[in-house]
């Protein structure tokens, strides 16, 4: 049986958090010789000094160290992901900053590094934040055959025959989804699950829309295990 284990952000912090300046990673940034990784000012600044790695004596470049290092953006997001209000929080400084300075010309021009980016934009929700769900039923061709005989005039494959609208915690996934339309619509244990090519019971539907896998949530069927 799956277990869930609960571990404290503090356990983490080791991994998350910029041997420098003693923050957690803002702009991370790692070396690509040892794969240390920094926020991006910090390491910018530390090595305008020193060519070597501050964590473990690794050169990082004879001559030009800032050609050595890479952004993590897997890394950052992972951060901003598990530190509750520190997307926000440097969001608001960096419009804050803008405002203060405008004529300041933004690094990259993007709408993050202008800090104008929402945090339900980034996808760095809580768990327990609200999300809103559009739970659309659609009437399988077999069924429709059934019932009514051959399709005409090319009507596609599925119609749409309502829309239901569900609110949910960020963290819920589509196994609780499937639990839930079981029980609520009394489907037998004869019929199984099926979400879509590449979709598991554990993806939490947060994630499936920053995929872009809108449309698999939408067609989730039961279908019979004999069929």
């Amino acid at each position: 049986m799956h277990r869930t284990t609960r571990i404290k952000i503090t356990e983490l912090n080791p991994h998350l958090m910029c041997a420098l300046c003693g923050g957690y990673f803002i702009d991370a940034t790692t070396i690509v010789e040892c794969l240390h990784s920094f926020c991006k000012t910090c390491i910018v600044r530390y090595l305008e000094t020193n060519k070597y790695c501050p964590m473990c004596d690794v050169q990082v470049h004879k001559t030009r160290p800032l050609l050595s290092i890479r952004s993590d953006k897997t890394l950052q997001d992972i951060v901003y992901k598990l530190v509750p209000g520190l997307f926000k929080d440097e969001m608001k400084r960096r419009r804050d900053f803008y405002a203060a300075y405008p004529l300041t010309e933004v690094p990259n021009g993007s709408n993050e590094d202008r800090g104008e980016v929402l945090e339900q934009e980034k996808g760095a929700l809580s768990d327990n934040e609200i999300v809103s769900l559009s739970i659309e039923f659609y009437e399988g061709v077999r069924d429709r055959e059934e019932k009514k005989g051959p399709l005409e005039n090319g009507d596609g494959d599925k119609e749409k025959t309502g829309v239901r609208f569900l609110q949910c915690p960020a963290a819920m996934t589509v196994m609780h989804l499937a639990k839930f339309l079981r029980n609520k619509m009394d489907v037998p244990s004869k019929y199984k699950d099926e979400f879509g090519w590449g979709v598991g019971k554990r993806h939490r539907f947060v994630y499936l829309y920053l995929a872009e896998r809108k449309d698999v949530v939408c067609r989730a069927e039961m279908k019979s295990e004999n069929a």
